[in-house]
């Protein structure tokens, strides 16, 4: 909710704010009008200083004025909205309009002859002003919100009703003309979708969105091909059923992003996160630790329940036909003695009870301790398992031995080794879907179990998929099409065990203390992959030869980029500041860069990375404008350093950019281009990482003297002397007043599709 204490008063909107964007246009809003009321604790003030109040208290009105305009133009786009926007708009002018008056210099008359002017005798009016005017602009931008769904959901009908239309096509001709239009639309989706998906509070809504658009990124060049296939051998079961069931993931795919912007609940929404063993360990040691404060918190029975359905769970791993007779005595062993600990804590528990104490004896604390150290161990232990087994896996994977035998037989037309085959890869399916599915448990943040979900059923998916693409090359080896699908089919079986790689490294992080629920960032849709005419896009990936020359060069910007992350860290609490945000972004997409050099991660070709190095190039400018506003709040000399470096940022990410644009022919060329992409990427890096420590000091200090500023008891502190201008500026900081509101309404892109 959007609410700031002020002294005893509440400003509670009675809206729940889900987004970020809405967020962060009310937090200053909230941080303005407290200021102005603690006004009200210093009873006389100077000519000057009732001078800028007033001058702050007509940039109020002059801002919620234009915001309000933007508000109502708006309402004129969207008749359904209309009265209810209309009502909102007319309560913030009002209200916009009574904090302009109750500040005016001229409406106050002082009370004595000798006494000096005074503000805020009506403190009743003043937080009646307040609360109207913080409720109706929460309205405002939760209204506006609705739009940005409702162009979710409208984008949303579009592709559907083309991906009914391509399902149905019965001519290549056809197919060509529709899916160029179903490319154009699902790229608007993907944008609309990336914006929300970034703007989410909600981490686990964030990380369902992110699932949803893997999902929808992956799966529209499997249905091109699938379609094509199925187009040139119609009468082909197997290339029939490889259709349908992308078909079928998309659709899905699609109802779960609308089930997540709509907070509908379908049967996809109620199915429940699986009780994980992360999750049951921290809730025991949470109740065994409570104990030191209140002994009576839960009852002995209550404890024991809990520790019987963690050790429960624990049999996804001893029950597994892959957990070794060792690592299997080693869990069970670990359970037996969080028993045996759990017991001795049950008898010094109700011994204690027994005698009427107020808190743990000494001889509780030590079984308490025992407690909680056996349940780590259980816990690192199940780790280990998982993680080991997955690092395991993704070795073996790595020979991508069963997908080389289904091509080769495939191509051969030999349908019983495609079935041979076809077993192993099924196998291997099996052992990495239980892996992730192990992954999950040990985890360690619900954001991640969710990523871990969503490759189990990624695994479960494609599998058969491959199965079906094999068993069509088989029937048809002289197929290209088929074969193109086949090899489509294999690669995103690839690039989800790059994307197992990543989240073993994220799951890692978090188990070892470091920073774990960083965004990953999602690429949008690349160009290239959503034309119908593949030949016209020259996508191609690095030699060996290439990769080891650019060895050096993606080692710089791994450990640049790394280094950003280490200094966003450093920004605690205001991580979600736009400059940290963004910065973090960036590194991200550097740390993308990287992994092409050495043939990894999502992007596979050198029109991925170009695409990439475009995006990056985009954040970085945005980075800009937000380097610029931060720089409003600076004295000269710290506002010239930071526009200084940010201009240097501006021409890297511009030139970051033609070159991306500009085409190129030839394969040296190429590796030229590409060379000079991660060069000035990471030439932008070394920017950002020489701003964000200086940004995060002066951050720091100017949040300092603004909670200085909306003190009480500092105000009362404070001599005459201090020059009103000072006092204007504390008013006017994090950024509401005259251009605030008008900029942060801009920033929810809500006319874009006017």
């Amino acid at each position: 909710m959007a609410s700031s204490p002020c002294g005893s008063t509440n400003f509670d909107s009675g809206l729940e704010i889900k987004t970020r964007s809405v967020e962060q246009t009310l937090i200053p809003l909230v941080s303005q009008i407290t200021t102005l009321i603690n006004h009200k604790d210093k009873p006389k003030k100077s000519e000057r200083t009732l001078a800028a109040i007033h001058r702050v208290g007509q940039a109020v009105s002059v801002a919620v004025g234009r915001f309000v305009s933007v508000g109502e133009a708006i309402a004129a786009e969207n008749h359904e909205l209309k009265d209810e926007m209309g009502q909102a708009c007319f309560e913030a002018r009002r209200a916009g309009d009574a904090i302009a008056q109750l500040t005016d210099v001229g409406s106050a008359t002082p009370p004595q002859s000798d006494a000096r002017l005074t503000v805020f005798s009506d403190r009743t009016g003043m937080v009646k002003a307040a609360r109207l005017l913080l409720s109706s602009v929460t309205k405002v931008l939760v209204l506006a919100d609705r739009i940005v769904i409702k162009q979710i959901i409208t984008s949303r009908n579009k592709v559907l009703v083309t991906l009914d239309h391509l399902e149905r096509v019965s001519t290549f001709q056809e197919f060509v003309q529709i899916f160029s239009q179903f490319g154009n639309e699902m790229v608007e989706f993907a944008h609309l979708t990336g914006d929300r998906q970034n703007d989410l509070k909600d981490e686990k809504k964030k990380a369902r969105m992110a699932a949803a658009r893997a999902v929808l990124e992956k799966c529209t060049m499997m249905l091109l091909t699938a379609s094509k296939t199925c187009l040139r051998h119609p009468d082909c079961e197997s290339a029939r059923i490889n259709k349908d069931a992308v078909f079928h993931r998309m659709r899905c795919a699609l109802e779960q992003v609308i089930e997540i912007v709509t907070e509908a609940r379908s049967c996809g929404e109620s199915k429940m996160l699986p009780a994980s063993i992360y999750n049951g360990i921290k809730d025991f040691k949470s109740g065994v630790e409570y104990l030191r404060e209140n002994l009576y918190s839960m009852s002995p029975q209550s404890l024991t329940g809990q520790l019987e359905a963690l050790v429960e769970r624990t049999e996804d791993f001893t029950d597994s036909a892959y957990t070794s007779h060792e690592q299997r005595q080693a869990i069970l062993g670990l359970c037996q003695l969080a028993r045996q600990d759990a017991q001795q804590l049950v008898h010094a528990w109700v011994e204690a009870q027994s005698v009427h104490a107020k808190e743990a004896p000494e001889a509780m604390e030590v079984v308490i301790l025992k407690t909680c150290q056996s349940i780590t161990d259980l816990r690192r232990e199940l780790h280990k398992v998982a993680v080991g087994r997955a690092s395991d896996l993704l070795r073996v994977q790595g020979e991508q031995l069963p997908l080389r035998t289904l091509k080769a037989a495939g191509a051969e037309g030999n349908l019983e080794a495609v079935s041979e085959y076809s077993r192993k890869l099924t196998e291997q399916k099996e052992q990495l879907v239980e892996t992730c599915r192990l992954l999950c448990h040990v985890s360690g943040t619900e954001p991640l179990e969710i990523t871990c979900i969503h490759a189990e059923e990624t695994f479960h998916v494609i599998g058969p998929q491959i199965i079906s693409a094999a068993q069509t090359l088989a029937l048809h080896p002289s197929s290209k099409i088929a074969k193109e699908n086949l090899e489509v089919f294999c690669e995103a079986w690839e690039s989800q065990l790059c994307d197992m790689a990543l989240l073993l490294r994220e799951i890692n992080d978090v188990f070892e203390g470091r920073r774990g629920d960083k965004r990953p960032y999602l690429s949008l849709p690349r160009p290239g992959k959503h034309s119908a005419n593949l030949k016209t896009a020259k996508a191609v990936k690095l030699d060996a030869e290439e990769q080891t020359s650019m060895a050096k060069l993606g080692l710089e910007l791994r450990l640049l980029s790394s280094d950003v992350d280490a200094e966003v860290e450093k920004w605690g609490e205001e991580q979600e500041h736009d400059i940290a945000r963004q910065s973090q972004s960036l590194a991200s997409m550097a740390y993308n860069m990287y992994l092409f050099t050495r043939g990894e991660g999502l992007l596979k070709t050198t029109l991925d990375l170009f695409h990439q190095a475009e995006v990056l190039s985009e954040e970085g400018l945005q980075l800009c404008s937000s380097l610029r506003t931060f720089s409003t709040q600076l004295v000269d000399e710290e506002k010239s350093v930071v526009l200084t470096e940010m201009e240097k940022l501006v021409a890297l990410c511009q030139q970051l950019q033609m070159g991306a644009k500009t085409p190129v022919q030839g394969k040296t060329a190429t590796f030229q281009k590409v060379d000079s992409s991660i060069q000035t990427t990471r030439s932008v890096l070394a920017v950002v990482l020489s701003l964000l420590p200086f940004c995060n000091k002066l951050n720091r200090k100017y949040k300092s003297d603004r909670n200085s500023l909306s003190s009480p008891q500092d105000w009362r502190e404070r001599q005459e002397a201090s020059t009103p201008v000072k006092e204007e500026a504390a008013l006017n900081s994090n950024g509401f007043g005259v251009k605030s509101l008008e900029q942060h309404m801009a920033g929810l892109n809500l006319l874009e599709s006017k």
